[in-house]
Formats: structure tokens, sequence, C-alpha cells
């Protein structure tokens, strides 16, 4: 592989980025809604409305109540009253999948924006006409969106703790963000994740013609990551640190394993096929 090569197709797709409103308008919506909006909301309903305001959360009282005896438990029947208990739950474990949801939303829009975009723009023969191999294009493709994913993720985790911490420290008495499942997700499972949704998504735009239809099909990429947050509402799964070190474990091995399988079957003949005439 040309290290080089591999940087500067990197950098350029990066900053092809910013010239499109369809890719970045989406990076920007979803930490502000995700990260500053809704724990913002769940805050101030805390601290200045009653529970019986805040409409049916039996549902969520009962997840919290039916934990098992353990360090999660402990760490939430520690806040005396109930509303401190709910932000706690709610914010360090609730709201856990949401971390994983934007860095792959985020990463499948760039991703499926990789070959499309050179295809739509007629760039991509005289791309194919350059001297880099075709593992090096594969994998700054694969580059270019996978740390803009992680920087937006870390940013985003930085927003939401903040957000956390000032808005509820009326309430809670101190900051409780970031714990240590968080650093673990955001460290280790975030870049797994996002690396295994790149691939999918950058073997869809290589064969596909257009923008829309590779990021339609991509998205179903990130369908696993919304049955976690169903699951975590409904208190089927909890994320501890050991389920998360699997996790990120087993997608890192199947990403590298799909990194190396598809840099090979790449083909330039059906790259040249698939672009827009």
């Amino acid at each position: 592989m040309n290290k080089q090569a591999i940087w500067a197709l990197a950098v350029k797709d990066m900053r092809a980025v910013t010239s499109s409103v369809q890719i970045w308008l989406p990076m920007v919506i979803l930490p502000v809604v995700f990260c500053l909006l809704m724990p913002l909301g769940l805050v101030l309903s805390l601290r200045f409305l009653s529970l019986d305001a805040l409409g049916d959360i039996q549902a969520l009282l009962q997840t919290m109540e039916d934990l098992p005896a353990g360090p999660m438990r402990a760490s939430i029947m520690q806040w005396e009253s109930l509303e401190q208990r709910l932000l706690y739950f709610t914010a360090v474990y609730i709201m856990t999948p949401l971390f994983l949801l934007i860095p792959m939303m985020v990463s499948s829009i760039i991703a499926a924006n990789s070959f499309v975009g050179e295809k739509e723009g007629r760039t991509l023969e005289s791309l194919l006409y350059t001297p880099i191999d075709l593992v090096s294009l594969f994998v700054g493709k694969v580059l270019s969106a996978l740390l803009p994913a992680v920087i937006v993720t870390f940013g985003c985790a930085v927003l939401y703790s903040l957000t956390i911490n000032l808005a509820g420290a009326p309430l809670m008495g101190r900051w409780i963000l970031p714990q240590w499942n968080w650093i673990v997700m955001i460290v280790y499972v975030v870049p797994s994740l996002s690396l295994g949704a790149i691939l999918v998504n950058v073997a869809i735009s290589a064969r596909v013609k257009g923008f829309q239809e590779a990021y339609q099909m991509g998205v179903m990429v990130i369908l696993p990551v919304l049955a976690l947050f169903v699951g975590q509402t409904t208190g089927v799964l909890l994320f501890s640190i050991p389920a998360m070190f699997v996790v990120g474990t087993l997608v890192l091995l199947i990403s590298y394993w799909g990194v190396r399988r598809l840099a090979r079957s790449f083909d330039r003949n059906r790259l040249f096929a698939s672009q827009v005439r």
C-alpha cells in the first residue's frame, strides 16, 4: 500500500464533505438533536416537572427497579431521590446506544458518497487512471469516512457530557459524566462499529450509480444499533464494560477480515462499468 497516496486521497475526500450540503447537514443536525436538545429536555423535565407530568414512565421505572444486584444497580440506587435515579439511569445507560448510532450514521453518509461522489462528479475515470493501486484507493476511501465519524462522535460525547453535567448539576449536586462504560464505548467500540459500517457502504458505493441509492441501501447497517436502543429502553440489554469489550473485539476482527477481503476483490473494470453515463 502507498501510505502517502492513502492520506492524500483521504484528505481530498474529507475536504469534499464540507462542500456538499447533503453530506454535512445531517452531521450537524444529529449532534444538535441527540447531544443537546434531547439531554437538555430530559434534565429540565426532571428538574421542573413532576413525575406525573412526564407521562407513562412506569416501564422505565420498572426496568430500573428490576435491575439485578451488582455495580450497576448500586451506582443508581446511591442517589436519594427518584428524579436523581431516573436522570442517572437514563443519561448513563439508556441513552448509551445513541453514541453508537451517531458514528454509524455519519460514516454511512460519507462512505455512501465515496465512489458515488467520484461518479457523479465525473472524476472516477481520472482517479482510476492515476498510478495508485486499488488497495490503497480502497483504504483511502475507508479512512476518509472513519476519521470524521470518530471525530464527530468524540465531539458529541463532549457536548452531551457538558449538557448533562451543567444542566443537571443543581439536581445531582455534582457532575456524573463521563463513566467508565462511556469511555470504553467511545474509545474502543465506536471506531470498531464505524469501520464495519464503512466497509459495507464503500462496497455499495463502488457498485451503484447514485448517492441516494447508495445511502438508502447503506443506511440499513444502523438497524442493529436501533435494536440495541430498543433493548436498552425495555431493559432487555444493558451495556456493561465486559460486554462492550467483547462486542468491540468481535466487530474489529470481522472488520479487519472484511478490509482485506474487499480490498483484494476491487476491480478497475467493475468500477469503470458502474460509472454514471
